[in-house]
């Protein structure tokens, strides 16, 4: 993804904490107590720009959704959302996925998005795939005993690695579909990737994985 500078979105983050959480790492083991309920926490890892997040916490007032992005100029347009469009159950942090340990404790996750991520298709760059077991450790870190991971792409080699590699790591799958759009599984909340790739009639791979 070629990322456009915006030099201006960083002082838009920093003036909307309500929106995007300036100390997540004081929320580590806190973050149903920053919602002000016991609602589940659900979280996806690379949120782009947003629509999902939002989309999702519209839909589901009974989850608490947040969406962690490390990009200024991606996370932007999701702090754009939700100014328009305010819901209590969304917020979003702006760190790395690598340090996801650092902002939540263990098993405070309910369930984990991995949606459009970049494949990283070169041997070289495999720990860099957000289904590589050095992530994966991380989200079994974070993960409730009954948590799940959402997985969803267009890359069918990111498909069958991941399907691997969750296998290895010891995690069961449920709800595998080849065409998601075709299939039966109820409730989807498309990104913004799925939309015009739906629209193009390229088939998505679907999974859930869980320990």
């Amino acid at each position: 993804m070629r990322l456009r500078n915006k030099p201006w979105a960083s002082k838009v983050i920093v003036g909307n904490p309500q929106i995007v959480e300036p100390n997540p790492k004081e929320c580590r083991g806190k973050w149903n107590e920053i919602f002000g309920n016991d609602n589940p926490i659900h979280v996806e890892v690379g949120t782009g720009k947003g629509k999902f997040v939002t989309r999702t916490g519209e839909a589901h007032p009974e989850w608490n959704v947040i969406g962690v992005e490390k990009y200024d100029s991606v996370i932007i347009t999701g702090v754009e959302r939700l100014q328009e469009n305010p819901q209590p159950n969304v917020k979003l942090i702006k760190e790395d996925v690598q340090e996801l340990t650092m902002f939540f404790a263990p098993k405070e996750i309910d369930r984990i998005y991995i949606n459009f991520t970049d494949p990283w298709p070169k041997n070289r760059h495999e720990k860099r795939r957000l289904t590589y077991e050095g992530f994966l450790k991380l989200y079994d870190e974070v993960l409730k005993d009954n948590g799940e991971i959402h997985m969803k792409t267009d890359n069918q080699g990111l498909f069958e690695y991941s399907l691997e590699s969750f296998s290895r790591f010891g995690f069961k799958l449920k709800n595998i579909s080849l065409d998601l759009h075709r299939s039966d599984i109820q409730g989807n909340i498309m990104t913004e990737y799925e939309e015009r790739f739906n629209q193009r009639g390229i088939k998505i791979f679907r999974v859930e994985a869980y320990k």
